[in-house]
């Protein structure tokens, strides 16, 4: 039978920056396709679909009497630490049922260096990292040596990654740590610089999540990136090739893939989300992070697996609600196939 499905979001239309805000400030907000694409894919399941919008618009609606069965959250907030949490908390205080992760994993996951303390503690190699601001001595926390690479603390999409993210000196170290400072309004997160490859694995569900088949990330046709990495620029040009399956041995692509559940277990991610990996030259995978509300364009990285898998966009969307739908007890298991 099917449900009355909100979608809550935010889009790159509604963006209100400021002069200062930087080039990439509204990197990771939708875009119009998106939403359609998503209510398209519901509609052809059965459901019935309702636009919400974000935080503020939620709250109108719920005002004035909003009634949906389901709330689909890809809201990703507007500004701050806990942007990504603000949808989802409003929906736990009104008893709203939702797919995606609820406030708390989205809170921790947005933080990098909180994400990194739970990989640690659940056994998860990531690479050894400091936070940073200009107060702080960087020749003190600098335990790791050089190369480094500095991002922001809890941006998403590249934002903040240049081509001067990598740094080979202490002059480099402190001009990025200001950079981020300055124009993103928030600590550093310096990391270890893992030169080799990069990889991405979504997974999808809960009882129990499932990785999917690994892509592997191309730069130029290249991926064996070695020292080169994707910025913001890469994204915003398209620039970027994504490679499914990955070339790479069945070994290190089922490694990858346990690492991904793992971490997806680590900070109770549930429904979908995607981990992002580095691989050195010796093969040892690190996760960078992970994301519980990638980007469902059609366009994008995360359901590229559908080719692989035999799944169109339409079914890889519903299969996620279908799990959501399942976890909350609003409909039995229904099984939609897929190889591993």
């Amino acid at each position: 039978m099917g449900k009355i499905v909100g979608i809550t979001y935010d889009l790159k239309s509604d963006w209100q920056g400021s002069a200062d805000d930087p080039v990439d400030a509204s990197a990771e907000l939708d875009g119009n396709k998106t939403i359609e694409c998503l209510k398209v894919a519901f509609e052809e399941a059965g459901h019935q679909v309702v636009l919400i919008g974000g935080a503020r618009q939620l709250l109108s609606r719920i005002n004035s009497g909003l009634k949906v069965d389901v709330v689909f959250n890809i809201s990703e907030g507007f500004r701050g630490r806990n942007r990504e949490s603000q949808v989802p908390a409003i929906l736990d205080l009104y008893n709203i049922p939702f797919a995606g992760a609820d406030a708390l994993t989205l809170g921790i996951t947005l933080d990098k260096v909180i994400a990194k303390k739970c990989f640690m503690a659940d056994g998860v190699p990531t690479a050894r990292y400091f936070k940073a601001t200009l107060e702080d001595n960087l020749l003190e926390l600098n335990t790791i040596g050089f190369p480094l690479f500095v991002k922001t603390l809890h941006e998403g999409t590249s934002k903040g990654i240049t081509g001067a993210s990598r740094v080979e000196n202490f002059q480099q170290l402190k001009t990025q740590v200001e950079h981020i400072n300055h124009n993103y309004r928030q600590p550093a997160l310096v990391e270890e610089f893992i030169k080799g490859t990069e990889f991405t694995v979504g997974v999808i569900g809960n009882n129990p999540p499932v990785a999917m088949p690994v892509v592997q990330y191309a730069i130029g046709g290249k991926t064996t990136l070695g020292n080169e990495f994707y910025s913001y620029q890469h994204v915003a040009q398209k620039l970027v090739q994504h490679i499914c399956p990955a070339p790479i041995d069945e070994k290190l692509a089922k490694r990858l893939q346990t690492l991904a559940v793992k971490a997806y277990k680590a900070v109770d991610c549930r429904d979908f989300g995607r981990v992002d990996f580095r691989v050195d030259e010796a093969g040892n995978p690190y996760v960078l992070e992970i994301n519980p509300l990638p980007n469902l364009s059609p366009d994008d990285v995360f359901v590229l697996f559908g080719s692989c898998v035999n799944m169109s966009y339409n079914q890889i969307i519903n299969k996620i609600l279908d799990e959501a739908l399942v976890r909350l007890g609003l409909s039995p298991q229904r099984e939609v196939a897929y190889k591993k």
